[in-house]
This record gives C-alpha cells, sequence and structure tokens, in this order.
C-alpha cells in the first residue's frame, strides 16, 4: 500500500503549507516490525515521515475528543466511522477536521505472522503486490497477505471511509457476509457454559486497560473502574472483578462501537476482546437497524427515545 504513502504525505504537506490545518494525525515507521506508532504531523518537513500499510490498525480518531485547532486526520473505513460518533457526541467540531479518506485493504495481524514463524525473530518486514516478506538473522520468507489479516478486517463491511473531505485511493469493493458467525455459537451455549466460555476468556487478563486506552469510544474524564465514591469494582486480577470489567466496558460503548479491533490488537495477552461488543454491536442491528458511524447525522439509538422503541424484555 505504498501509494498511499505518498498520497498522504502529499495531502499533509499541502494542507500544512497552505496553513488549513495546524497538524496532521497519521503513522509514521515504527521502531520494530508490524508496529507503526500515530505521529502528529506539524510542518511540511515532518509530513515526510507518514507511512500507510498494514500495521496502522490503531483507531487514529482516537486522539481527536477535546482538541483545540484544526487538524487533518488519515482515516480509513472504522476511523471514519468512529469520526461520526465524535462528532455525533459533540467531541470535536466538523469545522476542526480535514479527512483524508482512505479505502482500506485490512490491516495485519501480527500475531498470525507470529505463529507461522515459530518464535524466529522478525527484523524486516515489507507489504509488495499483495504478499508480505519477512526477514530476520537467518531467514527469509513470504506470507500471502490476505492469510494475515486481523479478524475484524476479515468480516468488514465497511472498509471505505463514510466521511472524507479528500479520498487518497480509488473505493474498494465491499464485502456483503454475515458478521456474526461467531457470537452465534456463543447464543446457542447453555447459561453455565456462557458463564465458563467468557471466564476462561478472560483469565489471562492483567488489567493493564490496553484495550480501554486504545478504544476511540473510551473517552470519559474518569473511568469507571478508576471511581472511588461509589466504587464499582475491585483493581486485582480478581476473576469476578476482571469479567466485570470486560462486560461493563463493552455496554459502554454498545451502539457506539465500530469493531475497529484496536482492542484485540493492543491486548499484551492475546484476549479476543471484540467477543464482547460484536453480541451488542449485533442486537444494536438487529433491534433499531442501526451501525456506529454509518449515519452522519441523527442520534444513536441509545441516545435517544422513541415511543416505539422496541421492548422485548417487557414481554
Amino acid at each position: 500500500m505504498q501509494p498511499y504513502s505518498e498520497s498522504i504525505r502529499e495531502a499533509a504537506k499541502r494542507l500544512l503549507l497552505e496553513k488549513r490545518v495546524d497538524a496532521v494525525i497519521g503513522f509514521r515507521q515504527g521502531t520494530v516490525p508490524f508496529m507503526n506508532e500515530p505521529f502528529l504531523a506539524r510542518s511540511p518537513e515532518q509530513a515526510d515521515q507518514l507511512v500507510w500499510d498494514g500495521n496502522c490498525a490503531i483507531n487514529l480518531a482516537n486522539y481527536l475528543p477535546k482538541r483545540n485547532g484544526s487538524v487533518a486526520i488519515a482515516a480509513k473505513g472504522c476511523d471514519s466511522r468512529s469520526i461520526v460518533i465524535h462528532l455525533v457526541e459533540n467531541q470535536i467540531r466538523r469545522e476542526q477536521l480535514y479527512v483524508l479518506g482512505i479505502p482500506c485493504q485490512g490491516m495485519t495481524d501480527k500475531r498470525k505472522i507470529a505463529d507461522r514463524l515459530n518464535g524466529r525473530q522478525v527484523l524486516q518486514a515489507v507489504e509488495t503486490d499483495g504478499k508480505v516478506r519477512v526477514s530476520g538473522r537467518d531467514f527469509e520468507q513470504s506470507f500471502e497477505r490476505a492469510d494475515l489479516l486481523q479478524e475484524n478486517c476479515a468480516i468488514c463491511t465497511h472498509k471505505n471511509p463514510v466521511i472524507y473531505d479528500e479520498l487518497l485511493g480509488q473505493l474498494v469493493e465491499e464485502q456483503q457476509i454475515d458478521r456474526y458467525e461467531q457470537t452465534g455459537k456463543i447464543e446457542s451455549m447453555l447459561p453455565e457454559q456462557k458463564r465458563l466460555y467468557f471466564e476462561k476468556l478472560v483469565q489471562p487478563c492483567i488489567r493493564c486497560y490496553a484495550c480501554r486506552n486504545a478504544c476511540p469510544a473510551c473517552y470519559c474524564p474518569t473511568c469507571f473502574v478508576d471511581e472511588s465514591k461509589p466504587q464499582w469494582l475491585g483493581k486485582t486480577t480478581d476473576p469476578t472483578d476482571t469479567l466485570t470489567f470486560h462486560f461493563l466496558r463493552a455496554f459502554h460503548v454498545a451502539g457506539r462501537c465500530t469493531d475497529c479491533g484496536s482492542c484485540e490488537r493492543a491486548c499484551p495477552v492475546g484476549i479476543r476482546v471484540r467477543l464482547f461488543t460484536m453480541e451488542l454491536e449485533k442486537q444494536v442491528k438487529q433491534l433499531y437497524g442501526y451501525e456506529a458511524g454509518v449515519i452522519q447525522n441523527g442520534r444513536p439509538p441509545l441516545d435517544a427515545f422513541r415511543s416505539d422503541d422496541p421492548e422485548p424484555f417487557l414481554g
């Protein structure tokens, strides 16, 4: 996806030279493979550091709430939907933003690559012609890029940005697939099976809150886990407290999560955090016909009241 890098640099330089924005939010090359880092370019010279490839998975909309001044932002499909959520929730004003829309071809999953390499250390990784070529001290190997996509990217149905001021590439074809196969399997479990399933799912959790910190929908000044009056739950890795944290956070982002996968990518122990949010995403879509960030006007269903709101729990 090298052409995207060039397009982003050109657009960023132009916007900064014309003083249309104070800064451009994008990515620059990380210090280790598969880990590009968010970067705020404030000058045309700094814009030369901007890059775009399959390692730009972190949702850049996370850096928008309460930002002062004008800013441009590189946004793939899920990022753009999170931007819409921030606009709806008054976290930033539309006139502050210049959105550089990027039709997304999916982000690569560094854990899938690690599994295929059996512990060998990658020193360099390059994406070309639909392949990912990795090399280390004593090896060089090539993989099909399509086989290495993050799970959320593999089932994404909104690859193209839903909001943009400038499109930096040709729109890609959207998938028409069932996104909720995995949640359907969980729904079919008996209650006790579900409890054991989720307890096992979060057992490795070390309560580092990386999932929360990477999430663009988690911008509360004080998170519920940090409240002391009242104290909602303990701060240790007690199984009940840990499970409570994940469930409460999932309900907090219900109707607002764009399934960008930032939570799972940030998790240091590889917990499939999205299994909490996917079921709520499915329920909101079935009950209200709503997908987070797709509609730019109007309030989200859990932020509004209608007399004909579905209330099956009262039946």
